[in-house]
């Protein structure tokens, strides 16, 4: 239980301070922003209550709001994949698979992760999105800048995720 909880305080502010000094400066073709820290929700151990989970994505969207001055649509997105994690990960994951530690491509499968990442980062990039740009004055830019982060995202948490594998695996 400790040894969980130093693990989200470190990875917590280790993602956050990289989405504030880096990530949020990056603005490939000024349309896709890799937003990486949600990579600390994804990896939220399975045991976690659904308050518990709500909670610290809270937390950790007002976090990012408070240094990218983006008024709580960080912490709205998150709390809404903070909420949604259990059900995604019941709708992608075998039951047997529910039981281990924390979610990865070593515990749930390498495809059961991805789309239990992918569903997660949509969600995600939908909500903070649609809220930042409050009306659909431009809804083909949206869907660009929506489709084209989900896949940043998506694969920097992947290549992130395989470099854990290869580390716990003794390979790296």
């Amino acid at each position: 239980m400790i040894k969980n909880a130093i693990k989200i305080i470190i990875s917590f502010t280790v993602f956050v301070l990289l989405q504030v000094w880096v990530l949020n400066h990056i603005h490939l073709f000024k349309v896709v922003v890799p937003m990486l820290y949600i990579y600390v929700i994804v990896k939220f151990p399975i045991q976690m209550s659904r308050s518990q989970n709500i909670r610290i994505a809270f937390l950790l969207g007002l976090t990012i709001d408070m240094f990218s001055n983006t008024l709580g649509m960080h912490a709205a997105a998150c709390s809404l994949i903070g909420f949604m994690r259990p059900p995604v990960m019941k709708l992608f994951v075998e039951k047997e698979r529910l039981e281990e530690a924390t979610p990865s491509y070593y515990t749930f499968g390498t495809g059961a992760f991805m789309r239990y990442v992918t569903a997660l980062v949509i969600l995600h990039h939908l909500v903070l999105y649609l809220v930042e740009s409050v009306s659909l004055f431009d809804p083909v830019f949206l869907l660009i800048r929506i489709f084209a982060s989900v896949i940043l995202t998506t694969l920097c948490i992947f290549a992130l995720e395989a470099f854990n594998v290869s580390r716990k695996n003794g390979t790296a």
